[in-house]
């Protein structure tokens, strides 16, 4: 094991190991945690007591997780001053799945989002968002139990790729010069400009790992979403570089819409997953007016970012929205909202996002005994009306529970 200053490797804690045929997961896994900013404490409190009671509950107390704390953000700015210590990124990177809670990101100047930055650096290529219903949380749809869909966003390019440059900078110029006299384009010389970089290595990885979940878990379809009717050589081609992933590498198992139309009347052999495409601003049409058609959505950043957020809004909003971002080597659960740092330190908030990301660590780790019992009482819990502030005042005639009490409340339901 690495050696570290300010972080403690916990006793009788195991690292997880890679194989060829998988994670090799110990019963006493060391699992690295991210308390997060603002609110990040007072939901990760209630999200590892929750993991806990599941894995020992689950295992007749054979299994417990070695929590490892390690630091980012604030936490991170008074132990070694800076916001991401090299030392965080080992960890990761050595016990390989880690939990993390949301962490600043500041709107305009400073600097660059934290989370984009673990992503690239860790090659975390994949945002992995799976969005379902769960009866009685308030939702603004009439039938939100229709939606069931995982969402896999490609991570480190389009817009999360960072490059721009500043409306009348220097960089702008030189970039403006260069547009207009060597590549005949004529931009409003008071734009900022930003690069938008789509490659066939990055969408043929996101791809892959969308079609290997389809296959694994005998869904129907996967859905490349993109804008190609207008961006032609970067949306147009995540489109095609999709389908001929899917056809150089999965053709036995995979079938294109095309095709079924084309050669079975309209009807998909039996065990086959689809490939379909569909143009973003349709899309976002069709996960209100035709949600139970599809089940894997593959998308760009931009594209996966915005639809992954309108389909939890029809679920109840991002406080019950779980996510991952995954790579080859690492993996790090986390929820998908902010910080929201005027609720820090009160235990009223809604740490649902963060338990169902710790579900999704626990079904990774092959731990899916834990992480049903997570979900029975995370959904018990709710039909009893024992919810924090956000959800409470949506249902009538319910009085709010304190985080730290929901967390409780989703042990005694398991």
């Amino acid at each position: 094991m690495a050696s570290y200053e300010n972080v403690t490797v916990p006793e009788g804690g195991e690292r997880i190991e890679r194989t060829d045929s998988g994670l090799k997961v110990p019963d006493h896994p060391i699992i690295p945690v991210i308390e997060g900013d603002g609110i990040g404490p007072d939901i990760m409190r209630a999200t590892r007591k929750v993991l806990d009671a599941a894995a020992e509950k689950s295992s007749d107390g054979g299994r417990k997780i070695a929590w490892m704390d390690i630091y980012c953000g604030d936490s991170a700015m008074g132990r070694y001053g800076d916001v991401l210590p090299d030392e965080s990124i080992e960890a990761i990177r050595e016990f390989i799945v880690a939990l993390k809670g949301p962490l600043t990101t500041p709107v305009g100047g400073g600097f660059r989002s934290l989370n984009v930055s673990l992503r690239q650096i860790l090659n975390l290529y994949a945002c992995v968002r799976p969005v379902k219903y769960f009866p009685g949380v308030p939702a603004p749809v009439r039938e939100p139990q229709k939606m069931n869909m995982i969402i896999f966003r490609e991570n480190t390019e389009d817009v999360y790729a960072g490059i721009e440059w500043e409306s009348g900078s220097e960089e702008v110029k030189r970039l403006l010069s260069f547009l207009q006299e060597t590549m005949g384009k004529e931009i409003r010389p008071d734009s900022g400009i930003g690069i938008k970089p789509i490659s066939p290595t990055g969408t043929k990885q996101l791809v892959r790992m969308a079609i290997r979940y389809g296959l694994e878990h005998k869904k129907r379809s996967v859905t490349l979403v993109h804008k190609g009717n207008i961006m032609k050589f970067t949306e147009g081609a995540f489109r095609d570089w999709g389908y001929e992933l899917a056809a150089e590498e999965f053709g036995d198992s995979t079938i294109s819409e095309n095709e079924i139309w084309e050669k079975h009347d309209g009807r998909a052999p039996k065990g086959r997953l689809v490939m379909k495409d569909r143009i973003a601003d349709s899309m976002f049409q069709q996960i209100l007016t035709r949600t139970e058609d599809y089940d894997i959505l593959a998308t760009p950043n931009l594209n996966g970012d915005y639809l992954s957020d309108a389909c939890a809004a029809q679920v109840g909003g991002l406080g019950m929205a779980p996510g991952a971002n995954i790579g080859d080597e690492s993996a790090l659960f986390e929820a998908t909202h902010g910080t929201a740092p005027k609720y820090a330190n009160q235990d009223k908030v809604n740490p649902g996002s963060l338990i169902l990301s710790g579900v999704m660590m626990l079904r990774h780790l092959g731990w899916e005994q834990a992480a049903d019992l997570v979900e029975k009482g995370i959904g018990q819990a709710i039909l009893d009306k024992q919810v924090t502030y956000d959800l409470a005042r949506q249902m009538e005639n319910v009085t709010p529970i304190k985080t730290s009490e929901f967390g409780q409340a989703i042990i005694d339901r398991m």
